[in-house]
């Protein structure tokens, strides 16, 4: 698979300096990591999952979760595991059949309520669960990361294949100030002892936002409310160091329809009029009926926080989403530059776009993740942009 290949070959050359390269399933873990762009979340028990992958539903679909915890009820769970088992059952038939290739299949991951819930599924699904690419650790922290690792562990020697693990920081023992630091000490001990399974490390905003009684409003982002930004912050100093290179996603985008504002919309008018003229206006208002604009302010905040991919719970929010992280122009050839300047010859240049000044030493590794989103993502055209995908 490969983002953004609902485009056909005039369409991509148009829109993309450098193309998006394909991504194997098999893809190694680094990879795999920085692609999951989009990730749509929904219960495990929603009427035709199986259906909809294999008919390609979803515009630029490249991974999901299927929850067994917070989106099902808990006199749901046998219902939501055996809803499971047909899905991945049907899915592993049409691939035998033809009716989908293996490779355009999406990451799929499971969220589990508990680590021993891991072992009941691999008795329930057995080898099914090699459709899957891992499992969502709900609630992980210091007290259950070890025994969510260790049942991993077991079903993937008995898989003979790696499923990775996704945990998900959001219990109170990380929100709270008085007990952060030293939680997130173990947790990282927890991670690095496991780090060949760590896909990437995911934000539950929304289980933050509940031990207060918040809810963020479609004017807010994530970043507004400060007792989650402050959490967001030291999460993302201990492990979003170069040294310790942990991928982490964005928290959730909740709001998907219209409704009554407060505030100016944050999307601007001339993007969209300059290269669309009126069809433009018509695309724009389209969006923020959505509250796709919201979205798009709180993916750039996640973006420049160093945070990639995001869980969205709507199939709109796809395109926008993974449009923003494909790596514009002006990115990619500063990022080629530095490096190429990167040979003790030079210290600082005037950037080619005559609007910065590069210095090689402090931009390096900005530079270096730069190039492996432009891998990923692809690089648009000079005059390309995220609207030329969600138009």
């Amino acid at each position: 698979m490969k983002h953004f290949n609902f485009l056909n070959e005039e369409q991509s050359k148009e829109i993309f300096f450098k193309q998006p390269e394909f991504i194997d399933r098999d893809s190694s873990r680094e990879v795999i990591a920085r692609a999951l762009g989009a990730t749509l979340y929904m219960p495990a028990t929603k009427r035709k999952i199986a259906e909809d992958i294999i008919k390609k539903k979803h515009v630029g679909l490249t991974s999901m979760v299927l929850c067994l915890e917070d989106a099902i009820g808990d006199r749901e769970i046998e219902k939501a595991e055996n809803a499971l088992l047909e899905n991945l059952k049907k899915i592993k038939t049409a691939i035998e059949n033809g009716e989908v290739e293996y490779q355009d299949v999406p990451f799929i991951f499971v969220r589990v309520r508990n680590s021993e819930q891991i072992l009941r599924l691999f008795n329930k699904c057995g080898s099914l669960l090699k459709l899957l690419t891992g499992f969502c650790f709900s609630k992980f922290s210091c007290k259950n990361g070890k025994k969510y690792f260790d049942e991993l562990k077991k079903i993937n020697q008995k898989l003979k294949k790696t499923l990775y693990g996704m945990p998900i920081l959001e219990t109170e023992d990380i929100i709270y100030i008085e007990l952060r630091r030293e939680t997130l000490y173990k947790i990282n001990e927890i991670l690095q002892e496991n780090n060949d399974l760590v896909l990437n490390i995911r934000i539950g905003a929304t289980d933050f936002s509940s031990l207060f009684g918040i809810r963020r409003s479609c004017d807010t982002t994530v970043y507004d409310i400060h007792v989650i930004r402050d959490c967001i912050t030291d999460i993302i100093n201990f492990f979003c160091r170069v040294d310790r290179d942990y991928v982490l996603s964005g928290p959730v985008w909740e709001y998907f329809s219209s409704g009554d504002r407060i505030l100016k919309p944050k999307l601007r008018v001339t993007p969209f009029a300059q290269k669309y003229g009126k069809t433009g206006l018509l695309i724009r208002t389209k969006l923020l009926n959505q509250y796709i604009d919201g979205l798009i302010n709180e993916v750039l905040l996640d973006r420049a926080n160093g945070l990639i991919g995001k869980t969205v719970i709507h199939p709109s929010h796809i395109l926008p989403v993974n449009s923003l992280y494909a790596v514009s122009h002006e990115e990619y050839i500063d990022a080629i530059s530095i490096l190429d300047n990167n040979n003790g010859e030079i210290g600082v240049f005037k950037s080619s776009y005559s609007n910065k000044m590069n210095e090689v030493k402090p931009h390096k590794n900005w530079a270096e993740k730069i190039l492996q989103r432009a891998k990923i993502y692809g690089v648009y055209n000079k005059n390309q942009d995220f609207t030329s995908l969600i138009k």
